[in-house]
């Protein structure tokens, strides 16, 4: 499998989850020009010119969310998802699907403002995701995970948004359940290895985790 990334972006998740999965993989960066464009080689393979991709022989597929479960079907065994038909894997459709197209969207409004309209854009989407990290605290009161007892692609999901909010006021790990959530999440294999090969820094109350 390759994995078309660039560090911090929305291919966290789908790394951390190859990892947890247990296959061989390949990381291969994604290259943009000064305009943040990506190179022609990169279009041919997503048209979309979105990041992540991956490639699984003849599966080319996108989507963050949509790799993560791919994953997650393919290698049951990782048990990164609960049984199909279960409520619990219905829970877990419900959470990743409002992460990515809520909470992820949410902050595409906070990163890039111009792109949805004029004055406000920002402030509206700051007062939101407050409301969204909010009701994931308070969420994980009294729980270690997400959805059911163990860690899920939700968790992985939910791992990378929060360290997105870390430029948020109050920073979305400033929320004790979401912090102690990020932690636990950090500890585990697949997260601890993407953030080393991704090269990407901790905040200063994770570094004494680090192993």
């Amino acid at each position: 499998m390759r994995l078309h990334y660039l560090p911090g972006t929305a291919a966290m998740a789908p790394h951390a989850t190859l990892v947890e999965v247990g296959v061989s993989y390949e990381l291969v960066r994604v290259e943009r020009d000064a305009d943040r464009r990506v190179a022609e080689e990169y279009l041919a393979l997503n048209p979309w010119g979105k990041i992540p991709t991956l490639e699984d022989g003849d599966v080319v597929l996108t989507e963050s969310a949509a790799i993560c479960l791919y994953l997650a079907e393919k290698f049951p065994d990782a048990c990164l998802a609960p049984p199909a038909g279960t409520l619990e894997r219905a829970e877990l459709y419900r959470w990743l699907f409002w992460l990515s197209n809520t909470v992820q969207m949410t902050l595409m409004r906070h990163f890039y403002p111009e792109r949805y309209g004029t004055a406000g854009v920002e402030e509206a989407a700051d007062a939101d995701l407050a409301e969204h990290f909010d009701l994931t605290d308070r969420h994980l009161a009294g729980r270690e995970w997400i959805v059911g007892e163990e860690r899920t692609v939700v968790d992985l999901f939910l791992f990378m948004l929060t360290r997105w909010g870390r430029f948020l006021e109050p920073a979305a790990w400033e929320r004790p359940n979401l912090r102690r959530h990020w932690l636990r999440a950090l500890e585990l294999p697949g997260v601890r290895k993407m953030i080393e090969e991704q090269g990407l820094e901790l905040p200063a109350f994770a570094r004494s985790t680090d192993a």
